[in-house]
């Protein structure tokens, strides 16, 4: 696979955040829970909540996400999916007993769902990536998160219009003019750019 060093140098980093800090935000390598919990209020605007549907946490980590969900929305199912290992073994752990929830590691189960939404899988770039190589591995993986959304998806990103002094070198920040056009002209005529909450990001909306 053409992103095969990329993926295993992501796959090592989260591994070892949960491996030292547990199935918490640290283990998922935000700064807060308060932060990691905005970011699934701006992901969830593209689900139609008035009714049941389905679900794909692509990059669920140890699937705070569901945590999340189980606790404010009634009719569901939840499908999470994850390169490391380690972060589905403490998602399975956290999450046993649900039946309304599957984590999994193994890209041949995650079949299509009404929506799937994506969480910070595009920020740490492992040894410093070029950003054109980088960005060709980001639209590889919004290509297929289309390709298993029967009815919308959504993703974040970190914003080029952070503080020049806070920005740090591993971490990619995206222009999310350039998403949004993409997403426009490829995808769909459906798109929405979130920038207005208080985080040093931006969120796609994607609606078929």
């Amino acid at each position: 696979m053409k992103f095969d060093k990329i993926l295993n140098d992501v796959e090592t980093y989260y591994s070892e955040k949960v491996r030292n800090h547990g199935p918490t935000f640290k283990g998922a390598d935000w700064s807060s829970k308060e932060s990691q919990e905005l970011r699934f209020e701006q992901l969830l605007k593209l689900c139609d909540l008035r009714e049941p549907f389905s679900i794909n946490d692509y990059g669920c980590g140890y699937g705070a996400l569901f945590g999340y969900m189980k606790d404010k929305i009634n009719d569901f199912q939840y499908r999470g999916y994850d390169i490391s290992e380690e972060m589905i073994i403490s998602a399975k752990d956290l999450f046993k007993g649900y039946n309304i929830s599957h984590f999994f590691t193994d890209k041949s189960q995650l079949n299509a769902a009404d929506y799937t939404v994506s969480s910070g899988i595009f920020n740490v770039r492992p040894n410093i990536v070029a950003n054109n190589e980088w960005e060709k591995f980001i639209v590889t993986i919004i290509n297929e998160i289309n390709h298993h959304s029967k009815r919308g998806f959504s993703f974040n990103l970190l914003t080029i219009y952070s503080d020049q002094e806070l920005m740090k070198d591993y971490l990619y920040y995206a222009d999310p003019c350039f998403y949004f056009d993409y997403c426009k002209r490829h995808i769909s005529k459906n798109v929405a750019l979130l920038h207005d909450y208080q985080l040093y990001e931006f969120t796609i909306i994607v609606r078929k």
